[in-house]
């Protein structure tokens, strides 16, 4: 890279090379005469605030500069506002060229945001499950003219999850609500809408490259000092008693998307939504998991704290009090984990599969189906001989269901012929009589969680196709 005067004079703390986005958005991009000097930089940019540095780009060999430079503030919001606020203006009495000032991305990055850009107005905070939006602009109004506030809710209850947005009309108004809100707010600016995925994707790789595992990822992000209202969102910073919750935070040392952060997660059945956060504070990755039932979280956070994404980083996973009962999600959890122990212990051993599918001396019982799905009555099934209309694939995670279970939860759309498994294998099939009853049953079933187990249903080779297989015999 061509090499950058710096100005020394001034005195002032002068950040290292790792320190030159810390925190993000902190550093402007100018673009400027050749002919300004340092010194004026520093008079006209000095009244924003503290300047750690300044730097003017330069020829390598003739050492004049280029027209380019960069200035380094102690806090985002004051370059923010020397953004606004410099922008198409002129530097001297004498220059008739107004200059460009932008906020200057991480330094792996080589390109620059507009003024108006999203990134910098959009904030994504936590709060209490009892706001309103009124409440959430209330709070955050006093570090600005706010555009709008937005609470993100359950699209079946309407209930409000705990998260939410804040958009301001500037960016220095953003920054200093991040700066100097709450604590327990935790805000960090929000993804952009509709952002392209293409230069994300590549500055992760660029990231993975260069970046290398060391000290803990940092969970405590803001300084406090008054005690939080809202002290129950920081339960889980104490590690001898974590709380216990449907819903994780993950920090990884590197960005990643929303598609990476879904791809990790949605391997444990469960997996509600994701949400990809952007802390202004460090060059990490955050995130916001949540899982449909606690077993499901339990299960990802201890699985996959420390897991390797990609090769060589390690996330962090941990849980976020979301003020549940305790006590009711463990007693939701480990009726689940009994069912999946249950199903498992059937699949891997045939005797006792036997055994509980004709239930000994004391007669057949139904089997147990727990769900939230709602599945129609019981149907008779149809005759062996019949034709088979339309064959269905399902595919299990993390193992197969018991055939009895199988067979009470695909004859309740009526025509069913016969269920089996594929030995050794987490799939099956599925015969009807009717193409309606299958469709009804690839409806009803297709990507929903039965017995602590997700079902994929799907249609399988043509019936056309299965007097030319050999019957199978399991």
């Amino acid at each position: 890279m061509d090499e950058a005067g710096s100005c020394t004079s001034g005195g002032g703390f002068r950040p290292g090379v790792d320190s030159l986005d810390e925190p993000p958005n902190s550093r402007i991009f100018l673009v400027i005469s050749k002919y300004t000097p340092e010194s004026v930089l520093r008079e006209r940019f000095s009244p924003f605030g503290e300047i750690q540095d300044i730097w003017v780009v330069r020829d390598k060999h003739t050492k004049e500069s280029k027209g380019i430079a960069f200035v380094k503030f102690a806090r985002s919001s004051q370059a923010c506002r020397a953004m606004e606020e410099m922008h198409g203006r002129c530097l001297g009495p004498n220059d008739t060229k107004p200059i460009k000032v932008f906020i200057a991305q991480s330094r792996s990055s080589g390109s620059h945001r507009d003024v108006e850009d999203e990134e910098l107005t959009r904030i994504f905070v936590m709060i209490p499950k009892s706001y309103t939006e009124e409440d959430l602009r209330e709070k955050f109004k006093v570090y600005g003219d706010i555009e709008y506030c937005s609470i993100i809710k359950n699209k079946v209850t309407g209930e409000s999850k705990g998260l939410g947005y804040v958009r301001y009309l500037k960016p220095s108004q953003a920054a200093q609500a991040i700066e100097n809100c709450d604590r327990s707010f935790r805000a960090i600016l929000a993804e952009p809408k509709n952002k392209a995925s293409e230069s994300s994707e590549q500055d992760y790789y660029n990231n993975m490259r260069q970046e290398t595992l060391g000290h803990e990822p940092r969970v405590n992000m803001f300084p406090f000092e008054q005690p939080s209202e809202f002290s129950n969102f920081d339960k889980n910073d104490n590690r001898g008693q974590e709380a216990i919750s449907k819903r994780l935070s993950v920090v990884s040392r590197v960005p990643f998307t929303e598609e990476q952060l879904f791809s990790i997660f949605d391997i444990v059945p469960g997996l509600e939504y994701c949400e990809v956060q952007r802390d202004p504070y460090s060059n990490y990755g955050h995130g916001v998991v949540q899982y449909f039932n606690v077993a499901s979280a339990i299960y990802a956070k201890y699985k996959l704290h420390g897991f390797q994404y990609p090769p060589g980083n390690r996330i962090g996973v941990s849980f976020i009090d979301d003020g549940s009962n305790a006590t009711d999600l463990l007693r939701k959890m480990a009726t689940q984990m009994v069912a999946a122990q249950l199903a498992s212990m059937v699949w891997n051993n045939p005797s006792q599969q036997q055994f509980l599918q004709f239930g000994g001396s004391s007669g057949s019982q139904l089997p147990q189906i727990q769900t939230d799905v709602v599945l129609p009555p019981c149907k008779k099934k149809a005759p062996p001989e019949t034709p088979v209309k339309e064959r269905l694939f399902i595919v299990f995670n993390p193992h197969p269901l018991p055939l009895d279970v199988l067979e009470d939860i695909f004859c309740r759309f009526g025509n069913l012929i016969e269920v089996y498994l594929v030995s050794g294998k987490n799939v099956g099939y599925a015969k009807y009589a009717d193409r309606i009853s299958a469709n009804d049953a690839i409806n009803t079933l297709h990507g929903k969680i039965l017995n602590g187990v997700r079902l994929k249903v799907m249609l399988a080779d043509s019936p056309r196709e299965e007097s030319n297989k050999r019957q199978r015999t399991y």
